[in-house]
């Protein structure tokens, strides 16, 4: 979740130079190169199904505010906690009350294991205190929208109808998914490029592997990931997976590429003086011409734009992959490593792009959409099962952290995070596949069981 900062003297936006040159401004050099993850756990009410409010001793701004006992100090919007940060790290709050760990980011996946460990033990004396419990899920199994616990955000209640009109299922995205997200540096133009272009092509394969939301409303859904559904039904011209990114020339002016397309999306607020302005449907493009009200675009206002953008791979100051449901800490870890693996090493991300290089951009949708129904089981356009692309991408990230020498302060291989995975490709089995299998033999205590983390 993005926290809206108050905004100081930000630089005006005179064209789109401006903005190529923001993006240029954020690369690094390969040795400070890291990795970062972001993880939603779903909150609910111990014993029951129910969400958790965010009002109450028991509520969710308690859980927050329980986070000072370890040194974290809670973010504030008109006096009611939003957040809560310690050193870089940071816990907030999704419109439904997720809980969300944006960690900071480490050169090695073992540093990043190690705090997610440290977030769930905190989450864990905190549930047991107040009764709550921490799902790892994709969509909240039980419940709808209407009954969901809305948090008051200032930003969520502007979204909330804005979203809704440009899609059915907006309001599920918003307050009842759970995402595991990673995100990656870049050196330059054509490295940021290759990046992206992997990163979406592979997607498939991720969201088959992290697949993990296949109840929906107490019942069976018929799809291993329904939060991939959900999002082919939120704001069609935000979300997907930017075909501009396939198109010859690409690699040599990504950061325009992305720019433009960013300049013609709908804008969902501007932020002035503590006030959220009606956009009136204006895209960045036509603010960047005419201006809202008198205000003119800053830098400030493009990176709120960049942040309601909810492509399957995003470009802002990282490169963020964002199509894996919400799962268990170990395929969080693995899905960390994974990436690494594969972004991180020139080879291994040659091999995975030649991989998934061949196919059509409506052949990814599809692929995309079958790996979300039917996970692991799904068939590739050349008729390969999924899970044996899985194994193949699975075992370049396993060249491709050993390329990188992936030994962290622990001295241990990094690859080790990557079982779960190789397990998964070989078996042909996402986290679905034993949630149904909870859900059939024991009903909705037995699913709860199976996904808590926490609490």
């Amino acid at each position: 979740m993005s926290l809206d900062r108050k905004i100081a003297e930000s630089p005006p936006v005179r064209g789109i130079e401006d903005l190529v040159a923001w993006f240029r401004e954020r690369e690094r050099p390969q040795p400070s190169w890291k990795v970062g993850i972001e993880f939603e756990a779903i909150a609910q009410v111990a014993g029951t199904f129910d969400p958790v409010p965010y009002d109450g001793a028991r509520g969710i701004e308690a859980v927050l505010r329980a986070y000072s006992r370890w040194g974290y100090e809670p973010f504030e919007e008109n006096g009611r906690a939003i957040a809560t940060q310690k050193g870089g790290l940071t816990v907030s709050i999704e419109p439904g009350g997720q809980l969300e760990l944006s960690g900071r980011p480490f050169q090695d996946v073992h540093a990043v294991a190690e705090e997610l460990d440290r977030h769930l033990e905190i989450g864990q004396v905190i549930g047991s205190e107040l009764e709550v419990e921490f799902l790892a899920t994709g969509y909240r199994p039980w419940g709808t929208p209407a009954t969901a616990r809305w948090v008051p955000k200032e930003r969520y209640a502007v979204m909330r109808p804005f979203l809704a009109a440009r899609g059915r299922l907006a309001p599920d995205m918003m307050s009842m998914t759970g995402s595991t997200q990673a995100s990656f540096d870049f050196g330059s133009e054509r490295d940021a490029a290759e990046k992206l272009r992997v990163a979406l092509a592979v997607q498939p394969a991720m969201v088959a592997l992290c697949a993990n939301s296949p109840v929906v409303g107490g019942a069976e859904s018929g799809w291993k990931s329904f939060r991939t559904e959900v999002w082919n039904h939120t704001d069609p011209i935000r979300c997907g997976i930017l075909p501009f990114a396939f198109a010859p020339g690409f690699e040599e002016e990504a950061y325009r590429r992305y720019a433009d397309w960013a300049l013609d999306v709908p804008m969902v607020f501007l932020r002035r003086d503590g006030r959220y302005l009606d956009t009136r449907g204006f895209t960045f493009r036509r603010y960047l011409a005419e201006g809202i009200e008198g205000h003119r675009p800053t830098l400030a206002d493009w990176e709120d734009q960049l942040s309601v953008l909810f492509p399957e791979v995003r470009m802002k100051g990282v490169i963020e992959v964002r199509g894996a449901d919400g799962v268990s800490p170990p395929l969080v870890k693995a899905l960390a490593a994974f990436w690494k693996g594969i972004l991180y090493s020139r080879e291994s991300r040659d091999w995975a792009w030649d991989l998934v290089r061949r196919w059509t951009v409506d052949e990814r949708r599809a692929l995309r959409d079958a790996a979300g129904r039917e996970g692991l089981a799904a068939r590739a356009p050349d008729g390969r099962a999924l899970s044996a692309l899985a194994a193949d991408l699975v075992e370049a990230a396993r060249l491709g952290l050993c390329r990188q020498g992936a030994c962290g302060q622990s001295g241990e291989d990094e690859r080790i995070w990557l079982h779960p995975f190789v397990e998964g490709a070989a078996e042909g089995r996402c986290p679905a596949d034993g949630a149904l299998e909870a859900f059939r033999t024991g009903g909705d205590a037995a699913l709860s069981d199976h996904l808590r983390i926490a609490g």
